[in-house]
């Protein structure tokens, strides 16, 4: 199974604590953290329901499953406009737990190869969905702090 998530962990290697980013209130650790939550929701961990409406689920579907990039300024309603605290005690930390996330999202879809996991904003999501969205959401936050594929 290809894993490109895998190989967009490398660009975190950019990412420093003094990294400042370029849009929005997020740290480099807080995106990092943000992006572990997320990957949660995608490997079986964690379920925080979707915001959106099933109704709505297709026409946002076709958003994902465009070439358009995330916006900037999007604000998550699950985590409002306050910062979340931060969970690990620095970013290195951070940055080994959500390659461990990552790992865990690939054994998740390996053992279930049919599931389909809730995503908060997009609804329920099959594997290449997922893939398509993680590739969306970290490129939009990697571009936050300067770093591009």
């Amino acid at each position: 199974m290809e894993k490109p998530l895998i190989n967009k962990l490398r660009l975190f290697d950019n990412l420093n604590s003094d990294t400042k980013q370029l849009w929005g209130k997020m740290s480099a650790q807080h995106m990092v953290e943000h992006l572990i939550l997320a990957v949660r929701t995608s490997n079986g961990k964690l379920n925080v329901g979707c915001f959106n409406p099933p109704e709505k689920w297709q026409t946002l579907k076709r958003f994902l499953l465009s070439s358009r990039p995330l916006p900037k300024g999007f604000l998550n309603p699950i985590i409002g406009e306050n910062l979340l605290p931060l969970e690990f005690e620095n970013l290195d930390e951070a940055k080994k737990i959500l390659r461990q996330e990552v790992e865990d999202y690939y054994k998740y879809f390996e053992e279930n190869p049919d599931a389909f996991l809730l995503n908060p904003t997009f609804g329920e999501l099959n594997k290449d969905e997922w893939e398509i969205f993680h590739e969306k959401h970290f490129t939009h936050h990697l571009a936050q702090f300067g770093i591009t594929s």
